[in-house]
């Protein structure tokens, strides 16, 4: 899976322009669906099976998108103002670089004056630096977008790349669609947009779906750092992180009951999350019609949100055996 996580990786898909990257899923997938569709905000909804007397209609979801940033200003030095497409941490962000869809480079800078006085600097205080000195010469513009400018590394077990959340999740459910071989149940796989700016794509994807069971598969930050005081420890290479709760969704206690069951069954290596700080798209497609049994399976990641996230590519391969169990399973 690391050729596949390596090639997701490295396509720039901020929110709202995941085009690129959703043709590249639409061309892997469709040798295994059953049904494949775009819907209009951007979603791929891909099928397959059909639910067996004991099986269930499950939806699988995964966001392609990445945070990124978008041009609001351009000075009359050529220095890029910006809005963020997504949680920026912005501490990490002086020195970082990016690149904009159209190919253009830069490096993101912070106001002198704040970065000697301000410790905790607003956005408006941050720019990119083109290497422009005009705004006539400069070549990006209002709306044009970027994302980290940062390639796909391995060190040890350890993988690092700018966009991890969630092309791991991503390549869970392409790997999934390509090596389950039989399941009693229907399974939507759905290739979620825009969910780093407020989880919109799954909520309009789940609402034909009308899915009795839910589970996203995202990443969820590691707290395995020196210094951490965090009670509830997720650590990279300890198994996926079965979801609890995040900021808002309460998961089904049956649901998490039946995959800490599974994963315990089949000696897969996992953890429990609770967390206060973060989304997924399970809470989006929660409230939907009729409402959805939900909860997640979470790659733990530490420096999320930034040009170098890391994952440990145990947990990855752990996370794919559980998807597998779960799937394959009639008692749910």
């Amino acid at each position: 899976m690391k050729p596949l996580l390596k090639t997701l990786t490295e396509i720039s898909a901020p929110s709202g322009h995941e085009d690129e990257l959703r043709a590249l899923v639409q061309k892997t997938v469709k040798p295994y669906a059953d049904e494949i569709r775009v819907d209009a905000l951007g979603n791929l909804i891909v099928r397959t099976g059909h639910a067996a007397p004991k099986g269930k209609r499950i939806l699988l979801a995964a966001h392609l998108d990445e945070i990124g940033l978008i041009v609001s200003h351009v000075d009359a030095n050529g220095f890029a103002r910006f809005s963020a497409l997504g949680g920026f941490h912005a501490h990490r962000l002086v020195g970082t670089r990016v690149k904009f869809l159209n190919g253009v480079r830069g490096v993101i800078g912070l106001n002198q004056m704040a970065e000697e006085r301000d410790r905790q600097p607003g956005m408006d205080k941050f720019f990119v630096d083109t290497g422009a000195t005009s705004a006539q010469d400069c070549k990006i513009k209002i709306g044009d977008k970027a994302v980290f400018d940062a390639s796909f590394l391995e060190i040890g077990d350890r993988l690092v790349s700018k966009a991890f959340d969630d092309r791991v999740g991503v390549a869970l459910l392409i790997e999934t669609l390509r090596t389950l071989k039989s399941s009693p149940h229907e399974i939507y796989f759905v290739f979620t947009a825009q969910e780093e700016v407020g989880a919109r794509g799954a909520g309009p994807a789940a609402y034909g779906i009308h899915a009795e069971i839910a589970l996203a598969l995202d990443v969820t930050p590691a707290n395995d750092l020196p210094g951490s005081t965090q009670r509830n420890a997720i650590a990279l290479g300890r198994g996926p992180a079965i979801k609890i709760k995040d900021n808002p969704m309460l998961a089904d206690p049956a649901l998490v009951e039946t995959l800490t069951r599974l994963a315990a069954r089949n000696n897969i290596p996992h953890q429990l999350e609770v967390n206060e700080n973060i989304s997924t798209d399970a809470r989006a497609v929660q409230i939907i019609g009729a409402g959805t049994r939900v909860s997640g399976i979470s790659i733990p990641i530490r420096n999320m949100h930034s040009p170098s996230e890391m994952i440990a590519f145990a947990d990855v391969k752990n996370a794919a055996k559980l998807l597998s169990a779960f799937l394959r399973a009639t008692d749910i």
